[in-house]
């Protein structure tokens, strides 16, 4: 493999600030988009599926491409893709901002998700191979994920003050000056690498994920328009399950998967993966609501919105780094146990005392509590993801790990829309609100049942095997897990 030998410290940590300004751009424009949407809804005269197809034009097509970008990036270059991947974000923002209406704004959140889809897997692909030694990568993951609290934290506010002061459109001019910045320091400090083997292109593999994707969206998405029995809604289902039959029978006899399904067989990299989708799908869910709620029903314009959402994003930003040490020491389990229960019972708190005036207290515990859950789980599912697997593979391995985020927030923003698209104020707006928090609690336990069994003996046991059959001898559990 080409690696990064002979890096100074120094120099890692240069890398390391580098990577996670893509990140940076690409959260902030989530968080802050979010509360710009009542905003957007009103300019282009949107309705609420309207507003879902602009988060989730992104999401998806992301969701669709992270594979293919993580194979290329490990074959061509890491450095190559991930500049590409800044200029077509850069470019994407650009015509987000000059969009004059909500179709040509969803075409350039388009063009903006296939410049990200090289952005956040390649970098963490870079990282993983700059720091090769499992507690030094553990640490620089958790700062990964401390800027995922830093952008959280900046993105509602930034968001609020923009769309108050000068528009919508601003959010999207901030990605220019950062993703420039980014572009120029990448070509003057991050080395090239690759992997040593050249994987080769599977186009069918490649159709087959944006059939079983785009169809499942969709049926959600415009489910509550057309109706759930519609023949559009049953043909995208149909769809949606020739192409996992399709995956299923057709990827395991290539010699080189767009999926290498055997990865699954690890229980912590398939507990992992799960995780990612729960935990991503109620983080989506969580912001498209509470947008809804605190504009929509108590009347907050989107400067106060962000302020509000303050005490969860700052309490993602103080536990993701704590999650990163946590996890380096003593492995997975117990951040992940804390992101469930944290995450669960925000939903069950916010699902028993849905009300259109719902008490400060009772709102920013629940904000709080939710941020801890938040804040906790994304350095043992990166860790995870990436520690298990060979490193010749470590671009396909971080893109899993990314795509299955994508997924979990696209099905997110489509289930928690779909529940709340024909409720738009009173009884019935109260109602969906339990109906979403209950989803929303479900996926924290969810996140809390598959912590604790995917990270025990049996677990590790798995990986091991998998290591084995994979034939890396680098490769095995997680650090700090024995």
């Amino acid at each position: 493999m080409r690696d990064t030998p002979g890096l100074t410290h120094r120099r890692r940590l240069l890398v390391l600030a580098i990577c996670c300004m893509s990140l940076l751009i690409v959260s902030i424009d989530v968080t802050a988009l979010n509360v710009a949407l009542p905003t957007i809804r009103t300019d282009l005269h949107a309705s609420v599926s309207g507003l879902q197809w602009v988060l989730d034009a992104y999401t998806l097509v992301l969701a669709s491409l992270l594979m293919l970008a993580g194979s290329v990036a490990d074959r061509i270059g890491r450095r190559r893709v991930f500049r590409t991947g800044l200029a077509l974000f850069v470019l994407g923002s650009l015509a987000c901002s000059l969009a004059p209406g909500l179709g040509w704004l969803v075409a350039a959140r388009v063009l903006q998700a296939v410049g990200g889809s090289m952005l956040n897997p390649v970098a963490m692909s870079i990282i993983t191979n700059t720091f090769t030694e499992p507690r030094e990568r553990a640490r620089a993951i958790g700062v990964w994920g401390g800027v995922v609290g830093i952008s959280m934290a900046a993105g509602p506010l930034l968001g609020g003050f923009l769309v108050d002061v000068s528009g919508w459109q601003a959010i999207f001019w901030l990605n220019v000056p950062i993703g420039l910045a980014a572009f120029l320091l990448t070509g003057r400090y991050v080395p090239e690498s690759r992997a040593p083997h050249a994987r080769r292109a599977d186009p069918a593999g490649q159709l087959l994920m944006i059939a079983l994707l785009g169809s499942v969206t969709y049926a959600i998405i415009e489910g509550p328009r057309h109706g759930y029995g519609s023949p559009l809604v049953l043909g995208c289902a149909a769809l949606a399950a020739v192409a996992l039959c399709g995956l299923l029978a057709y990827e395991p006899r290539r010699a080189e998967p767009l999926i290498d399904l055997r990865f699954f067989r690890s229980a912590p990299f398939a507990g992992a993966t799960v995780v990612a989708v729960c935990a991503f799908a109620s983080l989506g869910g969580f912001l498209f609501l509470n947008t809804l709620y605190l504009q929509d029903v108590r009347g907050l314009d989107a400067l106060h919105t962000g302020l509000y959402l303050l005490p969860m994003a700052a309490m993602t930003l103080v536990c993701g780094p704590l999650s990163g040490r946590l996890t380096a020491v003593r492995g997975p389990r117990p951040s992940l146990l804390i992101a469930g229960c944290a995450m669960t019972a925000s939903g069950v708190l916010f699902a028993l005392t849905a009300a259109a005036e719902l008490p400060l207290v009772v709102l920013l515990s629940g904000f709080l509590v939710f941020g801890v859950g938040f804040g906790f789980v994304n350095a043992p599912i990166t860790n995870t993801a990436v520690s298990g697997m060979p490193r010749t593979q470590a671009g396909v391995a971080a893109a899993l790990a990314s795509t299955s985020r994508q997924i979990g927030t696209s099905l997110g923003v489509a289930v928690i829309g779909a529940v709340m698209a024909s409720a738009t104020a009173g009884d019935a707006f109260r109602g969906a609100e339990r109906t979403a928090w209950w989803i929303m609690a479900g996926c924290g336990a969810a996140v809390l049942a598959l912590g604790a069994l995917t990270t025990g003996r049996w677990a590790r046991g798995t990986a091991e095997r998998v290591a084995r059959e994979l034939g890396d001898a680098e490769a095995g559990p997680e650090p700090g897990s024995g």
